[in-house]
């Protein structure tokens, strides 16, 4: 599993020389809602299931902030219609 950094608004992993190799970002809509707007990876890192580390870690900030998403990259969309179990942390459209 990868050591991601989170910020406001921000997931990420850089390495050792600080470059920038995963990221997931979103924006706040409201005090409730969130927009995952961005998920990237590094093409050195892809096919490895990080993009879905930095889905579920999204995931788990949202369930500890009590906030749901509204997920606009098209990797997020993807993501909550295969993973069924999270739907629940959909903003009502």
């Amino acid at each position: 599993k990868m050591d991601f950094k989170i910020e406001k608004n921000r997931i990420y992993f850089e390495d050792e020389n600080g470059k920038l190799l995963a990221e997931l970002t979103y924006r706040d809509i409201d005090d409730t809602t969130v927009n995952i707007n961005r998920t990237f990876v590094d093409s050195s890192l892809q096919g490895k299931g990080i993009a879905g580390e930095l889905m579920k870690t999204v995931v788990d900030e949202l369930v500890k902030n009590g906030k749901h998403a509204v997920p606009t990259c098209s990797y997020a969309v993807k993501w909550f219609e295969k993973n069924k179990e999270y739907s629940n942390l959909l903003a009502e459209q």
